[in-house]
């Protein structure tokens, strides 16, 4: 299967490009410098010259507190962006998977999403995604529409290195006690993708990894795992001073009968870590 997957230079699409290439798929893999997902002559060529069975949409801003401060150019990229790359998916009759995440939901459940609970997001990053997921469906109807949680991999700074370094720095940490989430490791997000995009299963999916834990569980577990002494402090999200409201409660099970799963969160993590030791 030809594959294209956008936004490879960041976290999720780097993976997602290694996890294609090694179930043999025929890869294009383009960064936001080779690819504008907001120019729609560019994302129709591309999607024209390599004629791809399915299109792995990764591109989009992810920066929960810089969309808030600029909510049109989040709504370009990842509503406007998507329904481009969709509808040229479409005039190739390929494929489509946009990824989404747990901010389209308000966090008042208080236990974890499924596929038909209803959307109701809090901050602009929120909004801008589940607009992408509008779009994308409307645009092609042939479209996996994949939510998950609180990424974390190898090819971008996420919450485990912010711990890390916080650690080697300051020798203790702030974290949310009452920030409720699935962290999910991108390789094991990736592989589930390519998974996905092998069959016909269209719609909405949610894919974290499996359990739940708050930021400031997530974080000990983060030291635990790697021998390191630090001390984590307790706090409110209300109070740590960021731009967009977060939902309490962001953790995400898939209510799909035969439903593509990830490994256990601290599992993931795990993974993670011994990654990163190999790089270092």
């Amino acid at each position: 299967m030809r594959v294209l997957v956008s936004g490879s230079g960041g976290m999720l699409g780097h993976d997602v490009a290694l996890a294609a290439e090694r179930a043999d798929h025929e890869v294009r893999a383009l960064d936001r410098h080779q690819l504008d997902v907001t120019d729609e002559q560019a994302v129709g060529e591309a999607a024209a010259e390599f004629r791809p069975s399915a299109v792995i949409h990764c591109a989009g801003l992810s920066d929960i507190d810089a969309a808030e401060d600029a909510e049109a150019d989040a709504t370009a990229v990842n509503a406007e962006g998507a329904r481009l790359v969709a509808a040229a998916a479409k005039a190739v009759e390929a494929k489509v998977v946009y990824v989404s995440c747990g901010l389209v939901f308000d966090g008042e459940k208080g236990s974890a999403y499924v596929e038909s609970d209803e959307a109701a997001p809090l901050s602009a990053l929120g909004r801008s995604k589940l607009a992408g997921e509008t779009a994308t469906a409307t645009a092609n109807p042939r479209a996996f529409l994949v939510r998950s949680s609180w990424l974390f991999g190898s090819n971008r700074h996420n919450f485990v290195d912010e711990m890390l370094q916080l650690a080697e720095d300051h020798g203790e940490v702030l974290a949310a006690r009452d920030e409720i989430g699935s962290p999910t490791y991108t390789a094991h997000l990736a592989a589930a993708i390519v998974r996905l995009i092998e069959g016909e299963s269209f719609g909405l999916h949610h894919m974290a990894a499996e359990g739940e834990c708050s930021r400031y569980d997530f974080a000990r577990e983060i030291f635990d795992q790697s021998r390191i002494e630090c001390s984590v402090l307790s706090e409110t999200r209300d109070v740590l001073g960021r731009s967009a409201a977060r939902p309490a409660f962001a953790a995400l099970e898939s209510q799909r009968r035969h439903a593509i799963t990830l490994p256990p969160w601290r599992d993931g993590l795990s993974a993670y870590l011994a990654e990163r030791g190999a790089d270092a």
